[in-house]
């Protein structure tokens, strides 16, 4: 007999792991790896502010205390959102 399953999961997305090369969110049950050689911003920031990430919508990240907003596909396919520099020199 299997006893079901109570309640919903108290967080549903966090940060599981930090390297020096970046750091692993698990989310809907799968873990990504953000790199941080692909997400400069996220590299020099305090932990807790890494920690505080939440998701508004399934494939949407946010983290209020570095106010920074992502796509999970940006994520998935970093390939597919070039970072591109607004700045002429």
């Amino acid at each position: 007999m299997k006893s079901a399953q109570l309640g919903k999961p108290t967080s549903e997305v966090e940060v599981t792991n930090i390297s020096k090369h970046g750091f692993w969110l698990l989310l809907a049950g799968r873990e990504l790896f953000l790199s941080f050689e692909e997400f400069p911003w996220f590299r020099d920031v305090p932990v807790g502010k890494l920690l505080n990430v939440e998701l508004p919508h399934p494939h949407h990240l946010y983290w209020p205390d570095l106010d920074v907003d992502l796509a999970v596909e940006s994520i998935e396919h970093p390939e597919r959102f070039p970072l591109v520099s607004k700045i002429r020199r």
